[in-house]
C-alpha cells in the first residue's frame, strides 16, 4: 500500500475512532465506506474489522463499569445464530449493493412501527437484532445503526448505550474478522504493519472522544446521533446508488 494511502488511513481511522468514540457509532460507517473506495471489498472487511475490534475494546475497557451485560448476553447469542447461517452460505455481496444495504438500514430502522419499538430490556428482541445486526455486519461491514436503534429504545444513558454497544460491537468484529479472513473465498488478509497502525489510530481516536462525552447532556448525545446517522446513510444511498447505475 503506498505511503500516501496509509498516511490518509491513519488520519481518517483516528478520526472515525473519535466519532464512534462520542457518539457509539457513525464512525465505523465512514470508515467502511473509505476502505471500500480504496480496496476490494473482502480485504475491506477484514482490515475495517481489526479497526473496529480496536475501536470497541479501547472503549469497552474505558466504560466498563456502565456494560448492561444482560442485553449483551442476548445480542451475542443473535450474533451466533446468524454466523451459522451465514457460515453456510458464504455469500459476499458486491460493492454497490453493500453500500445500500448500508445507507438503507437506518432509515428502515427509523421507520418501525411503535408496537415493534426496540426495548433492551426483553431478551426475545435482543436475540433477533442481535442476529439481524451480525447479517448486517457480515453484508455491510457495519450494523451500529441499527444495534444504536436497538438501545435507545430503552432507559440507558449515554454513557451506558457506548458501552454496551462496545461490548457487542467487539464481539460482533471479532465474527466478522473470522468470516472474511477465513471462511469465505477469496479470503482478505490484512498486512501485519497496518493492523497494527489500525490498533494505535483507533485507540487512539477513541481516548481523545471520552471527554467530549463526558461533556454531553443525554439530549444531545441523541438529537445530534440522530442527525449524523441520516446525513452519513443519505451519503452512502446515493454512492451506492451511483455506482449501480454507472458502469
Amino acid at each position: 500500500m503506498p505511503p500516501t494511502t496509509l498516511l490518509l488511513l491513519a488520519c481518517v481511522m483516528v478520526f472515525t475512532a473519535l466519532l464512534s468514540g462520542i457518539f457509539g457509532m457513525a464512525g465505523g460507517l465512514v470508515l467502511v465506506g473509505v476502505l471500500l473506495a480504496l480496496l476490494p471489498l473482502p480485504e475491506a472487511m477484514a482490515l475495517h474489522a481489526v479497526t473496529q475490534m480496536a475501536s470497541n475494546g479501547w472503549r469497552g475497557i474505558l466504560w466498563r463499569r456502565h456494560v448492561a451485560w444482560r442485553p449483551v448476553a442476548w445480542v451475542l447469542a443473535g450474533y451466533a445464530v446468524a454466523m451459522l447461517g451465514w457460515s453456510l452460505v458464504r455469500w459476499v455481496p458486491d460493492k454497490p449493493l453493500a453500500l445500500i444495504a448500508l445507507g438503507g438500514t437506518p432509515f428502515l430502522a427509523q421507520a418501525m412501527p411503535e408496537g415493534m419499538r426496540p426495548d433492551p430490556d426483553r431478551p426475545a428482541q435482543a436475540l433477533g437484532y442481535g442476529a439481524a445486526c451480525m447479517s448486517l455486519l457480515l453484508l455491510t461491514g457495519v450494523s451500529g445503526p441499527l444495534l444504536d436503534r436497538f438501545f435507545l429504545g430503552g432507559g440507558l444513558d449515554r454513557r451506558a448505550i457506548v458501552a454496551t454497544k462496545a461490548a457487542c460491537q467487539l464481539a460482533g468484529h471479532g465474527l466478522k474478522l473470522l468470516y472474511f479472513g477465513a471462511l469465505v473465498a477469496d479470503a482478505g488478509t490484512v498486512a501485519p504493519g497496518v493492523a497494527a497502525m489500525a490498533v494505535a489510530c483507533s485507540m487512539l481516536g477513541t481516548t481523545l472522544a471520552r471527554r467530549v462525552l463526558e461533556a454531553m447532556s443525554d439530549a444531545q448525545y441523541r438529537r445530534w446521533t440522530g442527525r449524523l446517522i441520516a446525513t452519513v446513510s443519505g451519503g452512502y444511498l446515493a454512492y451506492g446508488g451511483w455506482l449501480l447505475l454507472v458502469p
